[in-house]
């Protein structure tokens, strides 16, 4: 199976931006792995439509549980696929902590997304004091068995590994930490959604970037990235999916 390369922006991105969006599109050719881009909301409009026939899929940052109502400020699965979205992240480390996002709430977006016709990318990871309690794995697979709702059967989705203490700070965990987790949550989605949990890659993300991005790729059970800082520059993110 084709490997997942996903950039999120996160709250980067004026519309002179686009520009870096279309670099990547340009420079992709005979692309190794599938290519999405997840741009700040008021971008992901303009985006969806210059990148318009070409092999590189548009997503959102996240998403409200809702259809629609008086939730001010708020964007709906709905709003994302209207403006040419197709896929959207939900329950990444910092919409976890800085919003106190519970695996009840992601799993809830995660079904939103899934009406709305986006394939989901959903995130889980320890803290630093977490993974040195010991408790990775236990953290990591109660995250998989809370946030994903049995709708995703036969869905497609993925499930990016984010170990929280490598996200920005320019640690990355060894090749036998990564594979350690990424098999446990594999297990874990065997055991929650059986063949579908077998197909849906799982990606890592964590300080990704093109001197590492060969290395973290070919590990065992590694389906793809979630890259943060590295998709803001096209020869950055170009250098991390030619790792593929």
């Amino acid at each position: 199976m084709r490997k997942l390369i996903v950039g999120n922006w996160k709250m980067n991105g004026l519309g002179a931006a686009l520009g870096e969006a279309q670099a990547v599109a340009a420079g992709l050719g005979e692309a190794p792995a599938r290519v999405g881009l997840c741009p700040p909301a008021t971008l992901v409009e303009r985006m969806a439509r210059g990148l318009a026939g070409s092999a590189v899929r548009v997503g959102g940052q996240d998403c409200r549980a809702e259809a629609s109502g008086a939730y001010t400020g708020d964007v709906s699965a709905e709003m994302l696929a209207d403006a040419g979205a197709v896929l959207v992240i939900l329950g990444h480390s910092e919409r976890r902590a800085g919003f106190g996002e519970t695996d009840a709430l992601v799993s809830a977006k995660v079904e939103a997304a899934l009406r709305a016709g986006l394939e989901p990318i959903v995130c889980v990871g320890e803290t630093l004091a977490e993974r040195e309690a010991g408790r990775a794995l236990s953290v990591v697979t109660g995250q998989v068995r809370g946030s994903l709702p049995a709708a995703l059967a036969g869905r497609d989705f993925s499930v990016a590994y984010e170990p929280v203490w490598a996200i920005g700070t320019g640690l990355t965990p060894t090749t036998a930490q990564i594979e350690e987790v990424h098999a446990a949550v594999r297990a874990e989605l065997r055991a929650v959604l059986g063949e579908s949990g077998e197909r849906a890659p799982i990606l890592y993300g964590g300080s990704v970037k093109p001197s590492n991005a060969a290395e973290i790729l070919s590990a065992a059970e590694v389906g793809g990235a979630l890259v943060g800082g590295a998709s803001l520059k096209a020869a950055d993110f170009l250098g991390i999916i030619a790792g593929a």
